[in-house]
């Protein structure tokens, strides 16, 4: 079941169209794409990262130093989508971690057959698959967040507020609406993301804006090198709470952060993307993560209003308040 059929029939949630192909790709340099008018790859279209949800971030500690064979990889991908279908079902106040969230419905997982991306983990670097430890400054700074999280909205994560998932919250496999719209227009390319409605414009072979301009999602500069598109970002924003590499990841964000992204196309319906974080005052060392964005034309993103009834941040603080009081 697509996610158009589904909204059609019965409502509109985020859910996307199964996504097929093989795991791993063709290599890059035996695809030809078709150029633009401004010589660029044409890259422009729908794209979903989802396939990679079945994926974990991290590889686990009993696979440290094993291969895995392509039928192995399938069989832990349709586990970890299994198990996440059977971790929803309500077992009765007794077994539930907390109130809940959203209904099934609205989760990519629950309708997509799960498959694998022909690699063991999501993060590709170092090689034991594990992102490297937080700096001591930074464990200390995100636990102190944490204790103080509902002290005041501005404490709390950004994405929450509606205001920025960072270029991490935009690009990684997330539980749904994994949508990503890319445009491109002479000399830029635009990615503009479903959640929160994240747009970054891109501008191609153009220097970075002066050191002093910070924003949230940094100045992203790109260039073409054959068909891979590499974006490099830096000019960050300091932020003391913003989503991590993971939806259930808080992190923080410094202004040395500087990341490398690449987009490779390696056919008509695929790209291989990989990410690089280096953020020397927030991890130890670097890291990488890398996944394939599968294009999906059949996929609509749906208005993602973030801010209109969004009550988590008044009614977290309205119950931080009463807490204090004792209530």
């Amino acid at each position: 079941m697509t996610r158009s059929a589904f909204a059609s029939g019965v409502l509109v949630s985020g859910m996307v169209a199964t996504l097929a192909g093989p795991a791993v790709a063709q290599n890059a340099a035996d695809y030809t794409p078709t150029r633009l008018a401004d010589g660029q790859p044409n890259i422009t279209g729908m794209w979903n990262n989802s396939r990679a949800m079945f994926t974990p971030l991290e590889l686990p500690e009993e696979l440290a130093g094993k291969e895995l064979s392509a039928e192995e990889l399938q069989a832990r991908a349709q586990a970890r989508g299994e198990g996440r279908i059977a971790g929803s079902e309500w077992k009765g106040h007794e077994n539930s971690r907390g109130v809940g969230g959203y209904g099934t419905y609205w989760f990519d997982w629950y309708w997509e057959t799960p498959d694998d991306i022909g690699q063991a983990s999501i993060i590709v670097d170092p090689p034991n698959g594990r992102i490297p430890q937080r700096t001591a400054n930074a464990r200390e700074s995100v636990a102190m967040n944490l204790a103080e999280l509902h002290d005041q909205a501005g404490n709390m994560e950004s994405g929450d507020r509606c205001i920025s998932r960072g270029v991490l919250g935009m690009m990684m496999p997330t539980e749904y609406n994994n949508g990503t719209l890319i445009l491109q227009s002479p000399g830029y390319v635009t990615i503009h993301s479903e959640m929160i409605h994240n747009v970054r414009i891109i501008p191609i072979d153009v220097p970075h804006a002066d050191t002093k301009v910070k924003q949230w999602e940094g100045d992203p500069r790109g260039r073409w090198e054959g068909n891979t598109l590499i974006v490099e970002s830096t000019n960050f924003k300091a932020v003391k709470n913003i989503r991590g590499p993971t939806a259930g990841t808080r992190s923080r964000q410094s202004e040395k952060q500087h990341m490398v992204e690449r987009f490779t196309v390696v056919g008509p319906d695929e790209i291989r993307y990989s990410v690089t974080m280096n953020d020397e005052d927030t991890y130890t060392a670097p890291w990488t993560a890398a996944f394939p964005f599968n294009r999906d034309d059949e996929y609509l993103q749906f208005e993602y209003a973030c801010h209109e009834g969004n009550y988590s941040v008044p009614n977290a603080l309205g119950g931080a308040r009463q807490e204090e009081a004792g209530q």
